[in-house]
Parts: C-alpha cells; structure tokens; sequence
C-alpha cells in the first residue's frame, strides 16, 4: 500500500460532497505540492531573511513567478516583487504574500529547521527564522500562480501577486505604495492577503466580516522633572511618581472613555529612569503601544493620552513649558478591516466548495496589527484578509490533556504542518480568485 499522508487520506474521504470542479483542484494542488511546492518551501524554510534584507528570498520567489509565465519586476519598495498576468476583459485582482523571516534562534526540533544567520540593520550577527509562517505564505503564492497560470480558461483579467518585504516591521507595504505601486502596475478592483495561524487547526480557514487586524501607534512620552536629592523630595518634582501617576491614569482612558463594546488597548511597554538609589531624576520617558480597530477609536485613544500626560503634568505642578512630551510615531499602521459584501461572497465560494465545515469560528483574544491596510485604506479597495490553520487537530487535543502547549507565532518552538497549510492557502486562494475573475468577465 501506497504511503498516503494524513491529510490527503483525509480530503479523500470528503471528496464526493465536493463539486467536480473542487475535487479537480484538490487533487491538482496535492502532485504540485509533492512534485514542486514541498521542496519550494523547504527552502524558504531553511533560508529565512530579515526585513528588508529578503534579496535571496526575493530573488527565488521572482524566479519562480517568471517560470511561471508571470511579469515580473523585482526591486519595489526595495525588496518587493510584483507579478502580472493578463488574460483577458475583467477585473485587476491583487494577492499579497509577505516573506520576511525574524531575528530568533529556531528550536522546533524540525528536521529542516533554520540555522541561518544575516547581518542585521545595525551591523550584528544574528540567528534567523520564519517564526510565523511567511515560509508558507510565499509558497503558497508560488502555488496559487502555477495553478492560476496552467487554468486560464477557468478565468478573465489581470491577476497581480505581491511579494511583500518587512511586514515584520510593519513597514513593507508602505515601501510599495511610496514606490508608486499602483500608479505602476495598476490600481486593483480587489485585494487579498491570508496568514497562516499557529492556533487554528489545518485544513480551517479564518474569514472575519469585522477587524481580523488591530491598528497599532508607537508613543512616546518624556517627562521633564526636576531633579533633587532623595532625602529632599520637596526640593524637586519626581518625574517617577509622575510617570507612575501618568500610568495609572491612563487605564481609565480604555476603561471609562471608550464605549465597552469597543476594543482598543494602551500598553506601557517601557519606563526608564533615575541613575542611582539617593538622586530624584529630572526626566522619565515612556514608551507605549497603543491599538485600535476603527480610526475613530485611533483618534479617541491618541486625544486621551495626550491630555492625561499634560494634566498630570499640571497636577505636579509643572511649568507650561516643562509639561510632559507626547511624541505619536508617524509609523503607525491601521486596522486590517475587511470588506463585509466580499468577504460575505468569498466564504460563500469556500463553504460551496471546500465544505460547510471548512470555517474555524473562534473569538479573536488579541490585537496584533499587519501593514496590509496600506495597500487598501487609501484609495478604498474592498479586500479580504483571512486566516489558513497551522497546527494538526492532535496537538490541541495533546494539549488540552496536559501535554506540550502549541508554540505560539514569534517563538523558536513555532512550527507549522506545511503541506497542509499550503494546499489549504492554494485552494481557497484559487477559488476566490477564480470567483473574482469571472470566466466571462463580468464581475
């Protein structure tokens, strides 16, 4: 008897409640994934770059799209790729891949596991590792355009796949766009991107109608005290006491002035000052997260923090040119917020055609952001971000009965169940793309 892997026997036993069309493509994708996509992602695997350093990993995902029979121009917003292929009247369709890796010592205990290290942004050597799955995004990608390119009847339009630098620090997208990325290549009628998730079982797949991203802002507050000797503090303003009170206030920010049903997070990550036991410093500084899921509650949260820091500073009874500093980083992100008719239409294509049990339905417990948001906020773009599983069923079931946690995104024990996750990211990437590049090219 022939080896069958778990989740091939699996599909199996599903293929006769799918449509023809879907049983096709399934079976399509599983020899592309033995005969190409297993050993494709075995190298990213193995070859992880850093942001905005991705040349290698670049130049095999541009390669790879050329042999394909794509358009491809290397080099956009640095490191970025953009493949175009033209078939016909109908829409322009873009579909996003990041491929940055992260500065962390792989342990997973994998046999292909990284042991690749670059020189980082300041000079240091460093350990490198796909810690969340952007291995499996661009393989995906590679999958979807080989499937895409070898079925032209099966649809009409320009197809665009995005490589994607530094979405690890969420700047990638922003690079693209300053690279003048759709006055280039086209603005898209539609946009996609998915993540592989570490805590959805595979063969699952994420379509949030609502945020499945939070907008994230980067501030800083400097406090200016005035310095004294411990055993005076009336001598002085303690720019400590002020920090913590400036702490403190801010929870209410959240907890008494944004509407309880709305989500949004001030996190003080950092609070340095003082040199020594005996000496009341003359500044402290700040350093803060803050998320959101709307821009309203973006413009809410930035106003609170702002007033709480210069009216405590009053309250310290600070001079009005000595009130504490709040400094919003203009590299911020915005929410990912995805378009509820299109996503609606999507997860309506996935449940026809890869099951009505298809969707993992969980409640999301963070507020991580993405940069994605800058390709579609402004001009609006009506996109779809959506999340393929990870992780085998048994490894929650380990867990849940006492045995090993499943490592989460960003940890040297990540580890993702490749096959799985990247025939589920070809297929419902296919499917959307071939509902949104109608065959006749309506739309």
């Amino acid at each position: 008897m022939s080896k069958i892997s778990a989740f091939a026997l699996a599909a199996s036993l599903i293929l006769p409640s799918l449509p023809t069309h879907a049983q096709d493509l399934e079976q399509s994708v599983e020899r592309d994934y033995q005969q190409h996509l297993g050993a494709l992602f075995d190298y990213f695997h193995r070859n992880p770059e850093l942001s905005m350093l991705e040349t290698k990993t670049a130049a095999r995902l541009a390669q790879e799209l050329r042999d394909a029979g794509y358009k491809v121009t290397e080099g956009v917003g640095g490191t970025g790729v953009v493949a175009m292929l033209e078939n016909g009247p109908g829409p322009l369709v873009m579909m996003r891949a990041d491929m940055d890796g992260l500065p962390v010592e792989e342990k997973s205990g994998l046999p292909n596991a990284s042991v690749a290290t670059q020189e980082d942004w300041d000079g240091n050597i460093v350990p490198v590792m796909h810690a969340c799955g952007h291995d499996v995004h661009i393989t995906s990608l590679v999958g979807t355009a080989r499937y895409m390119a070898n079925h032209r009847d099966t649809w009409s339009g320009t197809l665009m796949l995005i490589g994607q630098p530094a979405e690890e620090r969420v700047g990638g997208a922003k690079l693209m766009m300053e690279d003048n990325l759709w006055q280039r290549f086209g603005q898209p009628d539609y946009a996609m991107a998915f993540h592989v998730a570490s805590t959805v079982p595979t063969g699952k797949i994420v379509a949030d109608l609502g945020s499945p991203y939070s907008g994230a802002d980067t501030v800083d507050i400097i406090i200016h005290g005035v310095g004294a000797h411990g055993a005076s503090p009336h001598r002085g303003i303690d720019p400590i006491v002020l920090g913590s009170q400036i702490v403190l206030a801010l929870q209410t920010v959240v907890s008494r002035e944004l509407p309880p049903r709305e989500a949004g997070v001030i996190t003080v990550g950092s609070f340095h000052s003082g040199t020594k036991h005996n000496i009341i410093s003359d500044r402290a500084h700040l350093q803060l997260t803050v998320r959101n899921d709307n821009l309203e509650t973006r413009k809410l949260l930035l106003a609170g923090i702002e007033r709480v820091a210069r009216e405590m500073g009053r309250v310290a009874g600070l001079p009005e040119d000595k009130l504490p500093e709040v400094i919003i980083s203009d590299e911020w992100v915005p929410p990912t917020v995805n378009d509820v008719e299109l996503t609606t239409r999507l997860r309506g294509v996935w449940a026809e055609n890869m099951g009505d049990d298809v969707f993992f339905e969980s409640k999301r417990l963070g507020m991580g952001a993405e940069d994605f948001p800058f390709f579609t906020l402004e001009p609006a773009i009506a996109s779809t971000y959506f999340a393929v599983g990870g992780t085998p069923q048994a490894d929650f079931d380990r867990e849940k009965a006492g045995g090993a946690p499943v490592p989460s995104h960003h940890s040297p024990l990540f580890k993702i169940d490749a096959e799985p996750a990247v025939r589920t990211g070809v297929e419902a990437t296919v499917l959307a793309l071939q509902e949104l590049l109608q065959a006749s090219g309506e739309d």
